[in-house]
């Protein structure tokens, strides 16, 4: 725990930052404190428990000396000491640099044809109700719908409302192939089939992430079109926007007005060079630390929802649950935990 002072240090710059009236001025410079203090918090109390429970433990001690009553308690104190050293060890952990970020998601209909864009909607209702459960606010950047009521994809932004709430540190187990079995809507006899959706979870960049000169895109503008190829509207308002340097293509559709359009493309490349950026530096890094639940391939499949047994099993932890109604209406929370506990657990093991 070497790095203990230097952060309760820091908790203390960052509190007496908070207090001062003129840093609420810069809503930016706010929301990054408020966050890390939010972060430091936690450290910052369990520290002080620790510290309040070794004297009380050395007092303890002293006083069993002449009267064995306080022995017990003694042996009480001493196993909550062990209790917190392991929390704060867990606390302490290298942190995810991108864990105070807000998401962009986007999901993608994939092998199975109209039913695996049914699907596809299924989970994107998932994550706006789990969104919704959690407290955040989420934002349609852009949805292209199929005849039947599925979607051939769709882009979310997903937004924390208060500063310890952070989205990426729980969205971020959600990428991959997600599976699943049961009878379409389409199929006469009844027959269960299999089909996929894919997932895709990006920390939301800010401008000082990543800075984009404009005479690296290509802005093209076209005609919105709906389902069957129907055209949304009459002018020229989607916008395909390329990233000349590294191939990066974003098309939006949502809105009515090009400029909006243009906006939320913007918001969804920073996001996708953000991650090429990250991802390219950790894999240059020969010491960096990729666990299985974040680096697991995009083309595997990582869960599977199977309808006739109620069931979802994600196979990269083990975890099966028998509540998959509860799951496609928001209660991620638990199949979340246990891959959050395996990559806490994977750190803790070290390399």
């Amino acid at each position: 725990m070497t790095q203990l002072p230097d952060l309760l240090a820091e908790y203390a710059e960052v509190e007496q930052a908070l207090a001062d009236p003129a840093v609420h001025a810069d809503q930016a410079r706010a929301r990054t404190l408020g966050r890390r203090f939010a972060e430091l918090a936690p450290i910052k109390a369990a520290a002080s428990e620790l510290d309040t429970t070794r004297t009380d433990l050395a007092a303890a001690r002293e006083l069993a000396v002449d009267d064995a009553a306080f022995a017990e308690e003694a042996d009480q104190l001493a196993a909550r000491i062990g209790e917190l050293e392991q929390r704060l060890r867990e606390m302490l952990l290298p942190k995810d640099p991108n864990d105070s970020k807000d998401v962009i998601l986007e999901i993608k209909a994939g092998e199975g044809g109209e039913e695996s864009a049914l699907f596809a909607g299924d989970l994107l209702r998932m994550y706006e109700r789990y969104a919704e459960r959690r407290g955040w606010a989420t934002e349609a950047l852009d949805v292209e719908p199929t005849d039947l009521g599925g979607i051939k994809s769709a882009t979310i932004a997903v937004r924390s409302r208060k500063p310890d709430d952070t989205v990426w540190s729980r969205l971020k187990y959600e990428g991959g192939v997600h599976r699943v079995q049961r009878v379409p809507v389409t199929e006469s006899q009844g027959r269960i089939h299999t089909s996929a959706a894919g997932v895709l979870v990006l920390p939301e960049a800010e401008d000082v992430d990543v800075e984009i000169d404009p005479n690296d895109l290509r802005i093209d503008v076209f005609r919105s079109s709906g389902p069957g190829g129907q055209s949304v509207n009459t002018t020229d308002s989607a916008v395909r926007i390329t990233h000349i340097p590294t191939g990066t293509v974003v098309s939006m559709q949502n809105e009515k007005s090009q400029l909006q359009n243009r906006e939320a493309g913007l918001r969804v490349l920073r996001a996708r060079l953000l991650a090429a950026a990250q991802q390219e530096a950790a894999a240059a890094a020969a010491d960096a630390r990729r666990s299985q639940v974040r680096t697991v391939d995009r083309s595997e499949r990582v869960r599977t929802y199977n309808f006739p047994e109620n069931r979802i099993s994600d196979h990269r932890v083990g975890f099966k649950a028998y509540n998959l109604d509860q799951v496609l209406d928001g209660a991620l929370d638990d199949v979340i935990d246990a891959l959050a506990r395996a990559d806490t657990e994977a750190l803790l093991a070290g390399p």
